[in-house]
């Protein structure tokens, strides 16, 4: 810097130097800083003699901003300037050939370090060069060109741009994984990112054989862990070896393994103060067993567990670790689990950050650690996926912050969701047509837990209005509220009557929370219904219902809108004839399983299956739209909505029974937006007073998004098991409503 400053900022000084006194300081030409920031930048003030020294002191310090290409400085009468000369800033940036979308862009401009606004200099531009280059290589395109053109816009901006043009594609033909015997090359594709084209690759499932370069140096060691999930802890492999030939851009990869011997294991023990815990409670609850086939992944679960029981018991800093013992002659290990626990922790103090509405004490009423209490790894983590399944957040993290031996401290940091939405909206069914809809909720109303929901939909089957509060925590007690009033109207078809329903009501409930996952309570309802019909059957047909619905919820989910994990139950028994016309039992039972497969997929795959069991006994009379349906989102997807239902009019009745089961795969498509897809594999039962009267099922495919206005879903299916004269359907939409 010293040689730069005085190279090119010459200073030109009019009068004596040490005779001169500094009487004002000025600065031209500077926009980047504040003057006063200028100020206290310099090694003088206004009152100093002037000192060469110290005004080149003051120039390197002013060069270590990166803001300047040259600064002069003049000295006349007392006066002191600085005019600068700034460097230019990036005013247009743009990049050709690759990456259109604008979200891909602005991640793709994070990643080489450059964005509108940043300044101008070289190193800056070959840095995002190489880093464009770099993950142009990391998407398999190799010997890719890119050229940067600067356009001077003024003295004080430019535009730069980025012309790529992209390599070719290293298609890898072969793979071939040397010295493997008792892996099968399936097995190793399953955990590797690089893998041989297969023929009709462009198939669903099929690989592509695309070059992964960015992961070859991983592949080894996934290679490696593989083998010790077998057994083969003497395995070893080397770093693949890559040829390829740039004339067909085809590339041959080759993995050297020594596969060694595989181990059962011969025993385990675990060492750990039985005054603490015993022991003897953990070796039931292990993944791996004695005289089993050794396996490095279920070690892990294993020691993940013992740290899960030790935590729970307050050891939140407590050390697990294993040695493994090998006896080649027996090909046999020894796992000896070593735990020491350290001190008990409790929690010092519990704070809460990142939240600008949502009130403090609705954030702790799901946090199950508090001041002075002892550690629960238990505790913890179920206080993060509390937190989650309030739907009031996109995400939750709870930092363990140890203050001293015995104490930490847990910071809950929350990013809000959007959880006020006015929508307006449409879409089409087969079943309903044409659909508008238009609502006005907010499920954490002033930051308060409480949902507030008023919504109307319309189509040429039915018109809706309803307006709810719900209350999870009736003054943060364990009690919940519900208040609901509701319009409805239906129109249902058959062979020889069209029908209108036309019911209003209200909803009473209370509930009250018996574990931090299991809710009990009791809705009352009363609905009062008409009926009329095109040829006057049902004319002047009223009926009131009365009705008291005791329910249990149980829900172990780690995320509201998304689940990876746990289970969700629903169980409710209708009971009518308190009092009004209609007597009945209706029993409904839901239950949902969520399994994520990231662990050892490596990949955000979600399985989730949803099984539904209803049942309706008549106890006197039941009305007619109470009876259940099969086909649409909610049952049967490729079949419309009602596609089988019959009211309790028809002549072979009412269907009081019903069955369904939902199977999903789902795939990330586009993370950030929250977006994926999946495929799906219905099945469904409905009859009479036998379940299995009609089965039908059905297949297809399907597109969510955890959108601004709430969850979408566009589903594209085929009916299976179909049979004449169904009603079938093969797209869906649905707005605001979950798996």
């Amino acid at each position: 810097m010293k040689k730069i400053s005085t190279a090119l900022l010459p200073l030109i000084i009019t009068t004596t130097l040490s005779a001169t006194q500094i009487k004002d300081i000025k600065f031209e030409n500077l926009a980047r800083i504040s003057d006063r920031i200028a100020l206290e930048t310099l090694n003088f003030k206004v009152g100093d003699d002037l000192n060469i020294q110290k005004i080149d002191e003051s120039i390197n310090k002013f060069f270590q901003f990166g803001y300047f290409d040259d600064i002069l400085v003049h000295e006349e009468q007392g006066i002191v300037t600085f005019n600068f000369k700034e460097k230019p800033s990036i005013a247009s940036l743009n990049v050709t050939g690759y990456k259109s979308r604008d979200e891909d862009k602005k991640m793709l401009y994070t990643i080489m370090g450059i964005n509108k606004g940043s300044i101008y200099t070289k190193q800056r531009l070959d840095n995002a060069k190489q880093a464009l280059l770099t993950e142009l290589e990391r998407e398999g395109y190799l010997n890719s060109v890119v050229e940067v053109t600067i356009e001077t816009i003024n003295e004080y901006s430019i535009a730069v741009q980025f012309e790529v043009n992209k390599g070719d594609y290293i298609i890898l033909q072969e793979v071939n994984y040397q010295g493997a015997q008792n892996i099968k090359r399936s097995e190793f594709e399953d955990v590797t990112a690089n893998k041989q084209k297969d023929s009709v690759s462009w198939f669903f499932g099929r690989n592509d054989g695309k070059l992964n370069i960015e992961q070859l140096e991983y592949e080894n060691h996934r290679i490696k862990d593989l083998y010790f999930q077998r057994g083969f802890l003497d395995a070893n492999v080397k770093s693949p070896f890559l040829k390829v030939d740039f004339n067909s851009n085809s590339g041959k990869l080759d993995f050297f393994i020594d596969e060694g011997i595989q181990y059962t294991v011969n025993s385990i023990k675990i060492y750990l103060d039985a005054s603490i815990l015993d022991p003897e409670t953990l070796y039931k609850e292990l993944k791996l067993q004695e005289n089993k086939v050794f396996n490095i992944e279920r070690l892990r679960t294993d020691v993940e567990f013992i740290k899960t029981s030790i935590g729970d018991l307050g050891y939140a800093f407590a050390d697990v670790d294993y040695d493994l013992v090998k006896n080649i002659e027996n090909k046999t290990v020894d796992i000896a689990i070593s735990v020491v626990p350290n001190q008990k922790v409790y929690i010092n103090d519990v704070y809460i950050s990142g939240n600008t509405r949502t009130l403090d004490r609705v954030i702790r009423r799901d946090v199950f650690l508090a001041p002075k209490d002892l550690y629960s790894s238990t505790d913890y983590s179920d206080s993060i996926n509390a937190l989650k399944r309030t739907g009031h957040f996109e995400d939750v993290t709870i930092e363990q912050i140890r203050v001293s031996e015995d104490k930490m401290d847990l910071t809950v940091k929350v990013v809000e969701a959007p959880t006020g939405m006015l929508v307006l909206g449409g879409g089409y069914g087969s079943y309903d047509g044409f659909l508008l809809n238009a609502a006005v909720n907010d499920s954490n109303i002033f930051g308060s837990g409480k949902d507030l929901q008023f919504s109307t939909e319309w189509s040429k089957k039915k018109f809706d209005l309803e307006l709810s509060l719900f209350n999870p925590a009736i003054f943060d007690s364990k009690f919940s509220g519900l208040a609901s009033v509701y319009s409805r109207e239906r129109d249902y078809e058959s062979t020889d009557i069209d029908e209108t329903t036309k019911s209003y009501g209200t909803i009473w409930g209370l509930g009250h929370k018996l574990t931090r996952n299991l809710t009990v309570g009791s809705n009352l309802k009363l609905d009062k219904t008409k009926l009329t019909d095109n040829l006057d059957i049902t004319k002047n047909d009223n009926y009131t219902t009365i009705s008291l619905i005791p329910y249990m919820k149980y829900n172990s989910t780690d995320d509201y809108f998304m689940p990876r994990k746990g289970i969700e139950a629903n169980s409710s028994l209708e009971y009518a004839g308190l009092a009004g016309d209609a007597e009945f039992l209706k029993l409904q039972n839901t239950l949902k399983y969520f399994y994520g497969m990231k662990d050892w997929l490596d990949y955000d795959v979600i399985f989730r299956n949803k099984l539904s069991l209803n049942y309706l006994n008549d106890l006197g009379k039941v009305p007619r739209n109470s009876g259940f349906s099969l086909g649409g989102i909610g049952s049967v997807r490729g079949y419309e909505d009602y596609a089988f239902y019959r009211d309790s009019t028809d002549t072979e009745g009412y269907y009081d029974m019903m069955a369904s089961n939902n199977a999903e795969l789902t795939f990330p498509l586009f993370p950030k937006a929250q977006m994926r897809w999946g495929v799906f594999l219905d099945y469904g039962m409905i009859g009479k007073g036998n379940v299995s009267e009609i089965k039908r099922a059905g297949t297809g495919a399907f597109l969510e998004w955890n959108s601004p206005v709430g969850p979408l879903q566009f589903v594209f299916a085929k009916p299976l098991m179909k049979e004449a004269g169904d009603k079938t359907s093969s797209f869906e939409f649905s707005l605001g409503q979950r798996f």
